[in-house]
């Protein structure tokens, strides 16, 4: 039995008395993903950081914007970051980050696929400076700003591929036929 116990201890990691992390805690930049989800955004894990599409005047005033002024407010700490089109303004939240992609300098205006990419790559690089491994998001672009999904979809592919940063992205269950028949018939 002391032979066994003797090898297990020469064969231990160097790193086990180390103040640095071992190997398996520092960043694998071949697992990233994207998973889709119908749900609410803001029913996710307190640990995945958010993120959306603002304007840099920071209106949010329609849409999921609405919703993420209501819930994180700081839109005066948003607005001290002077941050550009095409970057990414962020908030701490407890133990996540809420990222603030701005897509486009008027809240009327509408993003560019560029503005859009650039933004995630702002993003990407706070992600991986601040250990960030989870994002979750709405459709981003596709709702009031128009954007195609499909071409959104291959933009986060092209920006996190080579990252570890999972992306989860949220949309809204569809409404049934019968729910939407009772809406129509309230508006006559």
């Amino acid at each position: 039995m002391s032979g066994i116990k003797a090898c297990y201890q020469t064969t231990l990691p160097q790193w086990i008395h180390a103040t640095t992390p071992p190997p398996a805690a520092q960043f694998s930049y071949d697992t990233w993903s994207i998973t889709y989800v119908s749900g609410n955004l803001f029913s996710c894990s307190k640990d995945e950081s958010l993120a959306h599409c603002i304007s840099q005047d920071f209106r949010m005033g329609a849409g999921i914007a609405v919703r993420f002024k209501k819930e994180f407010g700081g839109v005066a700490e948003l607005k001290g970051q002077q941050k550009q089109m095409g970057q990414c303004a962020v908030l701490k939240d407890g133990r996540r980050y809420v990222y603030y992609l701005i897509t486009k300098t008027r809240y009327y205006q509408k993003p560019t696929y560029d503005s859009l990419k650039r933004s995630l790559e702002d993003m990407k690089s706070h992600c991986i400076a601040n250990g960030v491994s989870k994002v979750s998001m709405p459709r981003i672009g596709c709702g009031l700003d128009k954007l195609a999904w499909r071409r959104v979809a291959e933009i986060l592919k092209e920006v996190f591929e080579s990252s570890n940063i999972s992306i989860t992205v949220y949309s809204l269950p569809e409404k049934t036929e019968t729910t939407v028949m009772k809406e129509n018939y309230r508006y006559k």
